[in-house]
């Protein structure tokens, strides 16, 4: 896990995206405990506020739960969610521009069909 971050997204997007990620990519599973607010300030050198603010929006989201003294956990069907939500997104932000730019030049569906499959092959 990297600990720099860009300037595109806000400080606690970027780590509520890390905790995300470890979660899609099974590094963290159901009930698996996520690291600490103090552990994230630790580790990015970043204001309690701002770890604090990026775990919050993944409780918020009903991705991870928090059990009274304990600490944070993955919550049941998080990955599933995550997914869900990333493919709604990635639907949005990158296939709708590409068919309104593909109705522009006239392209079919099977030719984008083809466009995509060359391009996934390599």
């Amino acid at each position: 896990m990297s600990k720099s971050f860009n300037d595109k997204k806000p400080i606690f997007l970027q780590i509520k995206d890390r905790l995300a990620d470890q979660i899609v990519n099974d590094q963290l599973k159901e009930h698996d405990q996520i690291p600490s607010t103090t552990q994230l300030v630790h580790f990015y050198k970043v204001n309690h506020l701002t770890a604090s603010k990026g775990i919050t929006l993944l409780v918020e989201a009903g991705i991870i739960y928090k059990k009274r003294g304990v600490g944070m956990f993955v919550a049941e069907g998080a990955k599933e969610k995550l997914l869900q939500q990333r493919k709604e997104v990635f639907a949005e932000e990158f296939v709708l521009p590409m068919i309104q730019e593909a109705d522009k030049l006239g392209l079919s569906n099977s030719e984008i069909t083809a466009l995509i499959n060359k391009l996934k092959r390599t």
